[in-house]
């Protein structure tokens, strides 16, 4: 195999040199990232030598790169800093006791996104959604989306599915707050749902149905197909568009470092979500901004529920998994831009047990829910148990003041897929 490898002047250039001719590789060229201690003059590694990463491989189109070098040059985050560089460009990065390969996709013929994340709880469901909902109003669109409690065969949801349809899954041993039926009973977009197990560093995964789910999309003859992924793990299918789902209260470290670096580099869009007031999403962005491609727009936005049938007026319960640094605004918005009167506002759809704790407490005409975790098997029974009507809640995704249109560049992104 051709390779590339990534030198450091820490290193004695002979013991390189004779390094170099020993790998079981073709190598081809070499990169000094740093260090001088062992320099005396030019260094001579017995192949061409660069400075910069990407002339390398533009130049001599390895088909892997092989790392020579060590601390202190290439301490840990500047060499997940590094891999991320090379993965981004569909490449293997090894080194001494490691080997990190790239997400390997599926082809696909079909115009498509896709819609990934730096982590869970980021918000990335409610941007497939809010894409959806946007891109749905002038193309034909199917979404097909990957979750961690997906059907074991792609399922395909034409119809979305109400709250006692859910219940009705829940009690038959469905995960019904699936991602996919989120979407479809959120959008009433066309969805299809699919499982997948694993997440690797870079976002691949071990095992998962999505290729078959793909091909059940290509079916339904959609002009445009938009792939949900799970967590931080990316739909291992080919798409044209990438948009990235940063959350603004990750630490800027993680959000934008590590291997969260490869996930910024391949994106076209970057969303970072939840960019309240007691989050660090101004960091959080310019952590982004430091790493994206040029010309790589990165848009800080909130998320805001919305019921999806008319409260007005209705003394509410309203039911989530944002912090409890959030409640108060989220229940001001439900208030002032829906006219509800909230009486409660929990975050704890993923923990059953203080769900349980609160909804004993909790005196509401309706329960206001997010079809997360527990939102089906916990509030909804309960709900209909105590005979109060349980509405969905979808999370509207809105720019800052100031910040770029992020609609209008959501369209301009499914329209201009061939």
């Amino acid at each position: 195999m051709r390779a590339v490898a990534i030198v450091d002047g820490e290193h004695y250039p002979p013991v390189v040199a004779d390094a170099i001719a020993e790998l079981p590789y073709d190598v081809v060229a070499a990169v000094l990232v740093g260090g001088i201690e062992k320099l005396r003059g030019g260094a001579h590694y017995g192949v061409p030598v660069h400075a910069e990463l990407e002339d390398a491989l533009a130049r001599f189109a390895p088909e892997v790169v092989v790392d020579l070098s060590d601390e202190p040059v290439l301490g840990p985050v500047d060499r997940l800093a590094l891999a991320s560089r090379v993965l981004a460009h569909g490449l293997p990065y090894v080194g001494a006791d490691f080997r990190l390969d790239p997400p390997t996709f599926a082809p696909f013929e079909l115009p498509s996104i896709a819609v990934i994340g730096t982590g869970k709880r980021v918000g990335k469901t409610a941007v497939t959604g809010h894409l959806a909902r946007l891109a749905s109003a002038e193309r034909r669109l199917v979404v097909v989306a990957m979750g961690r409690g997906g059907p074991r065969e792609p399922e395909t949801i034409l119809v979305p599915p109400t709250v006692e349809a859910l219940v009705e899954l829940s009690r038959a041993g469905r995960h019904a707050a699936s991602d996919h039926l989120e979407t479809a009973a959120l959008t009433g977009v066309a969805t299809i749902g699919c499982r997948r197990c694993g997440g690797g560093l870079a976002g691949d995964v071990f095992v998962s149905n999505v290729e078959a789910g793909a091909r059940a999309a290509v079916a339904l003859e959609p002009e445009l197909v938009v792939f949900d992924g799970s967590g931080a793990a990316i739909p291992p299918v080919d798409v044209r568009k990438r948009l990235l789902v940063v959350g603004g209260t990750q630490s800027p470290a993680v959000a934008a470092g590590y291997l969260n670096t490869y996930r910024l580099l391949i994106a076209d869009l970057v969303v970072v979500t939840m960019a309240e007031a007691e989050a660090p999403w101004e960091a959080v962005r310019e952590a982004a901004r430091a790493v994206v491609r040029p010309g790589v727009e990165v848009v800080a936005t909130v998320l805001r529920p919305r019921p999806l049938r008319d409260l007005r007026g209705r003394r509410v319960a309203y039911f989530c998994t944002a912090p409890p640094s959030a409640h108060a605004v989220l229940a001001a918005h439900l208030e002032e831009r829906h006219g509800l009167s909230v009486a409660h506002v929990s975050g704890s759809l993923a923990d059953r047990e203080t769900l349980r704790r609160e909804l004993e407490a909790i005196d509401a005409e309706a329960f206001l829910v997010e079809l997360k975790a527990a939102a089906v098997d916990v509030v909804a029974e309960t709900g209909q148990a105590r005979g109060v009507e349980v509405v969905l809640a979808a999370n509207d995704v809105v720019a800052l003041p100031g910040e770029p249109d992020l609609d209008g560049m959501l369209l301009d992104m499914a329209r201009i897929l061939p």
